[in-house]
């Protein structure tokens, strides 16, 4: 039999919490604001859909009910020290752009809310209203209008995994992160 070690159902979610680490941009009335989130997923492929977990007492949270989308940035090794910057502070205590955490934003082609420089991938999106799921799961579904890739980390429809090529940012807990590793293939009847 396969050895089994119990986990501690607080924590069992980071038995399944290893998808890549997003950054949720959103903006409001001249307001804008970035948090980290780790529990995103995609829903759908046409119209595309996305599913992200946005905390009912974040600024975040605001601005998205506010204006009705968001953004999804895929962050890279080389911003993990900001990544975990503007998941660790409110953006009511402080504007996560100009205090001194690093992060720079870019002007996005179909949403308000900014997109984050040194990202490998970046999802305008639209929320679909499910204001049971919101309420109750702060649960939020967007509508992808727009997505964009660094083209040295995806192209031709996949992720890339050259050696040097920059990969996907993962948060386990605690300031711990992984970057996703080698690639390999599995053919059928092999």
């Amino acid at each position: 039999m396969t050895e089994r070690l119990p986990v501690e159902l607080p924590k069992a979610y980071r038995l399944l919490n290893h998808g890549p680490t997003v950054l949720v941009g959103s903006a409001h009335d001249g307001r804008r604001n970035v948090m980290a989130a780790a529990w995103s997923m995609p829903l759908d492929f046409s119209p595309p859909k996305v599913a992200v977990v946005i905390d009912r007492n974040t600024l975040t949270r605001e601005l998205v009910e506010a204006s009705g989308e968001f953004s999804l940035n895929v962050p890279a090794r080389v911003i993990a020290r900001e990544t975990l910057a503007v998941g660790s502070v409110s953006g009511r205590d402080t504007d996560k752009f100009a205090e001194g955490t690093g992060v720079t934003a870019f002007t996005g082609s179909h949403i308000a809310a900014p997109l984050i420089d040194g990202c490998l991938a970046w999802l305008e999106c639209r929320v679909i209203p499910e204001p049971h799921n919101q309420d109750r799961y702060d649960l939020f579904l967007g509508e992808v209008v727009a997505a964009w890739a660094d083209p040295r980390a995806f192209r031709d429809g996949h992720w890339q995994f050259e050696p040097g090529t920059s990969r996907s940012l993962h948060y386990i807990a605690g300031g711990n992160f992984f970057e996703t590793g080698e690639a390999f293939e599995v053919k059928p009847g092999n």
